[in-house]
């Protein structure tokens, strides 16, 4: 049997990496969501382009990489809380992200609904 909290988690990594690439046209390298209570949260490896990974070698370039990336978040923020809510079946009550220069991994968190872990076993149980 299929487990359906690690299917939903896999459905909506594979739909944030492909906006991400439509977007930056360039998705990471690695991508991974996991539900835990009412919160998802989405880790993603090796998103720096070729051209963010120059810049953040000095301070000046890490300040100018993170304010882009936090505007373009910003910007798109709407279409990526969408993206889950579609998956989810539930609504996104707030989103928060992050990337590290150092390492090249971003993360988003998305604050849900609903208990979406505990709904999901509940389910499972009905079906």
């Amino acid at each position: 049997m299929i487990n359906p909290k690690k299917k939903l988690e896999a459905e909506i990594s594979e739909a944030l990496i492909k906006f991400q690439r439509e977007l930056i046209g360039k998705g990471p390298q690695e991508a991974k969501t996991y539900i835990v209570n009412d919160m998802l949260i989405a880790r993603y490896k090796g998103v720096l382009t070729i051209e963010e990974k120059h810049l953040v070698s000095c301070d000046t370039g890490k300040k100018l990489v993170k304010e882009m990336r936090e505007l373009l978040r910003e910007m798109y923020s709407k279409d990526t809380e969408r993206i889950v809510e579609e998956h989810a079946g539930c609504k996104v009550l707030s989103s928060h992200s992050d990337i590290s220069t150092k390492t090249g991994e971003r993360i988003e968190v998305f604050i849900m609904d609903r208990d979406l872990e505990k709904w999901l076993i509940a389910k499972n149980n009905f079906d």
